[in-house]
């Protein structure tokens, strides 16, 4: 992954975040009593989808923005520290 792509995905990610984190004040659907499909209330509802956009995020931030070659240097520092164990 180049770069520019892992920065991109930093950014989606962050903007993302943000926008999960200004809906989750839902301060509009506190005193609403409309039910969603006849027996869920709409603020329930709501963060029903607010959860699965939560998991969307994260699925999103691994994908797009994990930090790979920090997780081949680690995977490396590991590898060698294995062989110095093991010829002692």
């Amino acid at each position: 992954m180049s770069t520019t792509e892992s920065s991109s995905g930093k950014i989606l990610v962050w903007g993302m975040f943000l926008l999960m984190f200004i809906l989750h004040q839902d301060k509009w659907w506190w005193n609403d009593g409309t039910l969603v499909l006849g027996f869920l209330p709409v603020g329930l509802a709501f963060h029903a989808a607010f959860s699965l956009g939560c998991a969307l995020l994260g699925w999103t931030a691994i994908k797009f923005a994990w930090p790979h070659d920090l997780e081949a240097f680690a995977e490396t520092e590991t590898t060698v520290s294995e062989k110095v164990e093991g010829s002692s």
